[in-house]
């Protein structure tokens, strides 16, 4: 648990815009930073953060750009046919964006939808009716969890396959699913402009959802409860319009 959330923190800080002017140093690989950037304004970001990338905004104060996490205790990392750094963070920035998505998703679906039906014979009828996704994962089948363990397993098989496959040519976040980095069941063609602006709207989405699941996270851990039915209340009784905070501890 502990990874996963440091990956998602180094994913989400390979966000990062173009140079501009005035230069400075960093400790960390001693990288020049750059003064004034789109996110930063009255700051600095690391000079490695060129504008290549969608969604380059600025953002980099501590300068994870900087270090080599390309080639750190990877043993995919092939010297001179391989990701750049930026790229490699970009690759789990995308991963873990997509995952947020599905789980923000995951989350609010349920209390307005509906859940699938059980039965008697796979796990009983009410296996699939709890709306709280923590307290679902001791009520659903065994075998529903493993199915999702699978899926996992299959996509992170055709990335890590994908990334031995492409070395420096790497088309970050594609899995071989449509056309490259994204997915494309209806065989929309793109021109090269048009996919640079779905890049962008990809990890703006990306961004969003891990920042949402997070928060959806906290929320059902703290109020035992799913969003929807918390919320609910306040669209239906005016008394609960004002306790949209009331998951909080008491005195905050």
């Amino acid at each position: 648990m502990k990874v996963a959330a440091l990956s998602l923190l180094v994913g989400s800080a390979a966000a990062f815009a173009p140079a501009q002017t005035g230069k400075a140093t960093t400790a960390l690989n001693a990288k020049p930073f750059v003064e004034g950037t789109k996110a930063l304004p009255y700051g600095s970001s690391p000079s490695t953060l060129d504008g290549s990338l969608p969604g380059d905004v600025g953002f980099d104060p501590i300068g994870f750009s900087t270090a080599p996490f390309a080639s750190f205790n990877n043993p995919l990392y092939v010297e001179g046919n391989f990701m750049t750094d930026l790229e490699w963070l970009r690759e789990a920035e995308l991963t873990h964006g997509r995952i947020a998505q599905l789980a923000v998703v995951g989350f609010i679906w349920p209390g307005l939808f509906g859940t699938f039906p059980g039965s008697e014979e796979f796990g009983g009828v009410d296996a699939y009716s709890e709306l709280n996704p923590f307290k679902a994962l001791t009520t659903v089948p065994e075998s529903a969890l493993y199915q999702i363990v699978a899926g996992m397993a299959w996509v992170e098989y055709r990335r890590v396959t994908r990334i031995k496959e492409q070395g420096k040519n790497r088309v970050v976040g594609d899995i071989g699913i449509g056309y490259p980095g994204a997915w494309n069941p209806l065989g929309f063609n793109y021109t090269p402009e048009e996919y640079a602006e779905k890049q962008l709207q990809e990890i703006k989405h990306c961004r969003l959802a891990m920042l949402g699941a997070f928060g959806l996270i906290c929320q059902a851990v703290n109020s035992g409860t799913d969003v929807v039915s918390q919320l609910s209340p306040a669209f239906v009784f005016p008394e609960y319009a004002a306790k949209a905070g009331y998951f909080l501890p008491e005195g905050i």
